[in-house]
């Protein structure tokens, strides 16, 4: 969801134009449960410029106009930046009535706060509605920010104007979709896909989702399985009593069969916090039997959920694999097809082919938020 509220300027950070210049200038935020991002973008002929950003300890906050006030005085005072034309503010939490209760932080973003003190049109977005914005300003043609992942046979398609999705794998699992036109210009949509159903798939992951659903007194949604802590959940249920190790061998990619109970490098991994513990079993995928499985149970929930949705959407415009998980393990993707080889798959013959005929791209700059936000604040008008 976005929200806007559109007042009449009032613009308070504006009582000499150092430096003037036509291109309208754009307060942009990412908020964060670690980090608030704060950017003023000059929008300039169809590109977006960042002249000049901070960053601040979300914790250390009580609302966002104190770090907007310091932001807003040391732009002026040392950069020469002032006369905001609009801000968009993208958060972690759902937009309700003008307003972002942030998941992680205890305190929450109010657009109409910001506009009453700052009095400039302030736009709210969700964080993810930020990276669906971002990733239509990358260059599909730089392999620094985004790698095309082969399709089974090799080829590689090109992105056409339609709908777009964008699926990522971080915290949580975001997914967002976004209507491209074929003037460039887009809109993108919230979505909580990420909270969809998970569906087993063999012996082995029916385990697993039984497993969690008697650990969480639910049945578990699909980010339960694709996200940092999905990484913890699969590989804490292989370290348990509940995992069958003979249910293992359909995994051809797996770097051997776990042993019946967790080596000691295993336990230890098993005793790491909840920020540590997926990174190091990533880390150790090609050394530990069930470092290795828990990576490929992974791949194959995620793989599965983003070819699932790719037969709703029918993301013509291309699939966008964002996040920081996809970014890190783009070789755990890519090796042997592994991705591509499940995404590929459907029952149908028509669905068969449009998956393989459909754009999969990796986005390795997952920090975009801020110009996504940006960007956002362009399509949506903040600027008339």
């Amino acid at each position: 969801m976005i929200s806007v509220l559109s007042r009449p300027f009032r613009h308070r950070y504006n009582a000499s134009m150092i430096r003037k210049s036509s291109a309208p200038l754009i307060l942009a935020g990412d908020i964060g449960g670690t980090n608030t991002n704060l950017a003023l973008v000059r929008y300039d002929s169809g590109s977006f410029k960042v002249l000049f950003s901070q960053r601040f300890a979300t914790k250390e906050q009580i609302s966002l106009i104190a770090p907007i006030e310091r932001f807003l005085d040391v732009a002026k005072n040392s950069k020469g930046l002032e006369n905001i034309d609009c801000c968009c503010i993208s958060g972690a939490g759902p937009v309700e009535n003008g307003s972002i209760s942030l998941t992680n932080a205890a305190w929450s973003i109010s657009a109409r706060d910001i506009q009453d003190r700052f009095g400039f049109p302030t736009t709210l977005i969700n964080d993810f509605t930020a990276i669906s914005y971002a990733v239509m300003l990358l260059d599909e043609n730089d392999p620094q920010k985004i790698l095309r992942l082969p399709h089974t046979d090799g080829h590689m398609p090109n992105p056409i104007p339609g709908m777009a999705l964008v699926v990522g794998a971080g915290t949580g699992l975001g997914v967002g979709f976004i209507d491209r036109k074929p003037d460039g210009s887009c809109h993108a949509y919230p979505s909580e896909g990420g909270h969809s159903e998970a569906s087993s798939y063999d012996a082995l992951s029916s385990d697993l989702i039984e497993w969690t659903r008697q650990a969480c007194g639910y049945d578990p949604g699909i980010e339960l399985f694709v996200s940092g802590q999905g990484i913890e959940n699969i590989f804490t249920f292989l370290c348990s009593s509940c995992f069958n190790p003979d249910k293992a061998s359909p995994y051809e990619n797996a770097t051997g069969l776990p042993s019946p109970n967790p080596e000691p490098m295993e336990e230890s991994i098993l005793g790491l916090d909840k920020e540590a513990l997926p990174a190091a079993v990533a880390a150790n995928a090609k050394r530990l039997p069930r470092c290795s499985l828990a990576m490929e149970i992974f791949t194959q929930f995620y793989a599965r959920k983003v070819s699932s949705l790719a037969s709703i959407f029918l993301p013509v415009a291309g699939i966008y694999l964002a996040g920081g998980i996809s970014s890190k393990n783009q070789d755990l993707l890519l090796e042997n097809n592994r991705f591509m080889k499940i995404f590929e798959r459907n029952y149908a013959p028509h669905i068969r082919d449009f998956l393989c005929s459909t754009p999969v791209l990796l986005v390795r700059d997952y920090s975009i938020s801020l110009l996504g936000a940006a960007n956002a604040a362009v399509q949506k008008g903040g600027l008339e």
